[in-house]
C-alpha cells in the first residue's frame, strides 16, 4: 500500500509531465454510495456501472464474495499538469481501495452545466496484488482494451503503465523504504505552485541567454525561479490567513548572484540581498534590485527589526545563524534552505550514525530554530536542476508570548555558548536581542564593539578562491604530467605491432605514482588529480582509465579550432616528449613542431563586458 500511495498521492514521481495531484472526498463507500458519487442517472451509464461493479469484484476469493458493509475506501484525485494544457477543465479519477489488495482507478469528467458526471470507460484500470505458488505478483487489469485514450499527460499510454509504472511499484513495495523527509510541497497548494512556476519560468527564462557568470545558467536560473515560486506562494497563503494585503518585506543573507532577490523584488516584495562578494550579474538587474556587498558577522549590528522575512538560500556559514537573527524581532519569520554543513563557529561535526549526514544537519537547524522559539516546519522543494533532495525549514510563528522574550533570549544565548566549546570562542554578552533603533547598514550601528555575541564566527573571504588546479605552481603541474606520461609510455601495449603508444592506467594506479606531498597539494584543489588530468586534456584522455590521447582516432573529440592569432603559438607536447612524435602531420597540428614552427601570439585581449 505504501507503493500504491506514491502513485496515488505523488504521480509526478513517475509521470514527469505532472506537477502532482490533489485529493478530496476521502471516505468508505458501497455500491450505492458509488452511484451517488458518480451521479449516474442515464440508462447507458447504469449499464457501465454494472460492468464496473463486475470488474471490481473480479479476482475475488470466495471468502470475500459476500462481504458486507463498505467494501471500498474511496477518494477523488485531481491531476495537476506541469503546463496547463486543459484550460478550465480538470482531469479527475475516483480511486477505490479494497482490503483484497486491489486498487481501481475510475477516470471521469464533470459537466458543470448539465450537473452530471460521466465515466471514461476506456481508461478504467486496476492494480492487483495476487498470490501465486507462495509468491506475490503485481498485475495490471483493464476494463476494456478498446479505445484506450492517452493525452500524454494525465492519461498515459497503456504500455507505459505496464512497462514503467508496474516495475517501479514492485521495486517500491519490495524495498519497504520510508523517506527521512516529508513529501515535496507539503506546506503549499500544489496547483498554485504549478501555475506560478510556469508563469515565472516563462517570464525569467531570458536570463539564461544573458548570464554573465561562469556558472551553469540553466541550473541557477531555474533553481532560483523554483525557490522564488515557493516563497511567493507561501507568502500569498500567509496573507490570506492573516487577512492582509501588504506584500511581505525580506532580506536575503548570502544572496550570491542575487537572482532570487531580483525576482522577489520584481514580483512586488520590498527587500534586498547582502553578500560578502559582488557578482558581475548584479549590474544587469538595475537600481530597483537592491544588493549590497558586505561581510555579515552575527551581532547586534546585523539585525533587521523592520523586516518580515529573513532568507538563507544556500547561505553556508550563516545557515545556523538565520533563525537566531530572525528571533531578534518578534514579528520576523525565516526561510532557510541548507546546503553545506556549518555550525555556529565552523564546520558541523557529525554526532549520529543512524541518520544520513543531510538529515542530521537538517535536524540540527530545526533544533536551533526551536531553541530560538519558532514553530518550525519542514518541507521539500522541487528543484528542476538537481535530483538531490532540497529540504527547507520555515519558521512562521513563535512558541511563546512576546512577554516571555527575555527568558527565551537567555535560552538562545546559553545554547549558542554551549556550541562553542570545541572552537574556543566565547560569548561576551548574555543576550542576542536587538534594540528597536538598530538597523543594519546605518552609520550608528556599524561599530560591533560591545555587541559580540557572534565572536568567533568566521565569515568567508570576499575574494573568490580559485580551486581548480589552475593556481598550482607550473613546475608541479609539469612534473605530474611528465611522470604520468612516462608511466604510460613505458607500457608495452600496442608497441609490438608498431602502433602509436597510448598506454592505459587506472586513476588509482596513476595516484600511486605520485608522492604523498603532491597528492596532499592536489587534494586541496577541487577534483584533485582528476581535475589536473582534465586540465591537460590535450595530452591525456581520462574516463575511469588514463591514456595518452590519440587525436587521429575518429572516436576521439577533435581539437577545438584555434582562436585567431593563437595558431602555432605553443610547442606541441607530443612532438617534444612522445618517442613516436605527434600523431598528426605538422600542417594539421595547431601546435608548433619545434622552434622553427613557433609563431608569436597575436591573439587579442579579452574585452570586459559592461552591462
Amino acid at each position: 500500500w505504501s507503493a500504491v500511495e506514491v502513485w496515488v498521492k505523488k504521480p509526478h514521481v513517475v509521470n514527469k509531465r505532472l506537477c502532482g495531484a490533489t485529493e478530496t472526498e476521502s471516505r468508505d463507500v458501497d455500491s450505492g454510495d458509488l452511484r451517488k458519487l458518480l451521479d449516474s442517472n442515464e440508462e447507458e451509464e447504469e449499464e457501465l456501472l454494472q460492468d464496473v461493479f463486475q470488474f471490481l469484484g473480479s479476482g475475488v476469493s470466495p471468502a470475500h464474495t459476500h462481504q458486507k458493509g463498505k467494501p471500498w475506501s474511496s477518494r477523488v484525485r485531481t491531476f495537476i499538469p506541469k503546463v496547463n494544457c486543459y484550460g478550465a477543465k480538470q482531469q479527475k479519477e475516483v480511486v477505490l481501495k479494497s482490503d483484497r489488495q486491489h486498487v481501481t482507478f475510475l477516470p471521469f469528467e464533470e459537466d458543470s452545466a448539465a450537473g452530471r458526471v460521466s465515466l471514461k470507460k476506456c481508461n478504467i484500470y486496476q492494480l492487483r496484488l495476487c498470490s501465486k505458488d507462495c509468491e506475490q505478483a503485481l498485475e495490471l487489469h483493464v476494463l476494456t482494451l478498446d479505445g484506450w485514450f492517452s493525452d500524454g499527460v494525465a492519461y498515459p499510454k497503456l504500455p507505459w503503465l505496464s512497462s514503467d509504472l508496474l516495475p517501479k511499484l514492485v521495486r517500491w513495495a519490495a524495498e519497504c523504504k520510508s523517506s527521512e523527509f516529508k513529501s515535496t510541497l507539503s506546506l503549499l497548494p500544489v496547483e498554485k505552485y504549478s501555475l506560478t512556476y510556469q508563469q515565472l519560468k516563462e517570464k525569467y527564462k531570458s536570463m539564461v541567454k544573458v548570464w554573465p557568470e561562469v556558472t551553469n545558467p540553466e541550473k541557477f536560473v531555474y533553481e532560483d525561479v523554483a525557490i522564488a515560486t515557493y516563497l511567493l506562494v507561501l507568502w500569498a497563503e500567509e496573507r490570506a490567513v492573516k487577512s492582509v494585503t501588504d506584500s511581505q518585506s525580506f532580506v536575503d543573507l548570502g544572496c550570491g548572484n542575487g537572482l532570487l532577490v531580483h525576482i522577489l523584488t520584481n514580483e512586488g516584495h520590498p527587500g534586498r540581498g547582502i553578500d560578502v562578494r559582488r557578482r558581475r550579474i548584479w549590474d544587469m538587474y538595475g537600481p530597483q534590485t537592491e544588493l549590497e556587498e558586505k561581510a555579515i558577522t552575527p551581532s547586534e549590528s546585523f539585525l533587521f527589526p523592520g523586516t518580515d522575512w529573513l532568507i538563507g538560500n544556500h547561505s553556508d556559514e550563516l545557515t545556523p545563524w538565520i533563525p537566531v537573527i530572525a528571533a531578534s524581532s518578534y514579528s520576523c519569520r525565516f526561510f532557510v534552505l541548507p546546503c553545506c554543513f556549518f555550525d555556529f563557529y565552523g564546520k558541523y561535526q557529525r554526532r549520529q550514525c543512524r541518520k544520513s549526514q543531510y538529515k542530521e544537519y537538517i535536524d540540527f537547524i530545526a533544533e536551533v530554530s526551536q531553541v530560538c522559539g519558532f514553530n518550525t516546519e519542514e518541507d521539500c522543494l522541487r528543484i528542476p536542476s538537481t535530483k538531490r533532495l532540497q529540504v527547507c525549514l520555515v519558521g512562521k510563528s513563535r512558541t511563546y508570548k512576546q512577554s516571555d522574550e527575555a527568558e527565551i533570549d537567555q535560552r538562545r544565548a546559553s545554547y549558542i555558548q554551549s556550541r562553542q566549546i570545541s572552537t574556543g570562542a566565547a560569548v561576551q554578552r548574555s543576550g542576542v536581542r536587538n534594540g528597536r533603533d538598530c538597523c543594519h547598514g546605518s552609520v550608528e550601528c556599524d561599530d560591533t564593539s560591545g555587541s559580540a555575541w557572534g565572536d568567533g564566527f568566521q565569515p568567508r573571504n570576499g575574494a573568490e578562491t580559485v580551486r581548480n588546479c589552475l593556481a598550482l605552481p607550473r613546475d608541479v603541474v609539469d612534473g605530474v604530467v611528465q611522470k604520468v606520461a612516462e608511466a604510460l609510455l613505458g607500457m608495452s601495449e600496442g608497441t609490438s605491432s608498431g602502433d602509436w603508444n597510448k598506454g592505459s592506467l587506472s586513476v588509482r594506479e596513476v595516484a600511486a605514482l605520485l608522492q604523498q606531498e603532491t597528492l596532499q597539494l592536489l587534494k586541496k584543489e577541487c577534483g584533485g588529480l582528476q581535475t589536473l588530468l582534465k586540465n591537460n586534456h590535450q595530452v591525456f584522455k581520462e574516463g575511469g582509465t588514463v591514456r595518452i590521447r590519440d587525436w587521429r582516432d575518429g572516436t576521439e573529440s577533435q581539437r577545438r579550432p584555434a582562436v585567431p592569432g593563437a595558431l602555432k603559438t605553443r610547442l606541441c607536447w607530443f612532438h617534444a616528449h612522445h618517442p613516436q612524435g605527434c600523431p598528426l602531420q605538422e600542417q594539421n597540428c595547431t601546435f608548433a613542431h619545434g622552434l622553427d614552427d613557433l609563431r608569436p601570439s597575436t591573439r587579442p585581449l579579452k574585452k570586459l563586458k559592461i552591462f
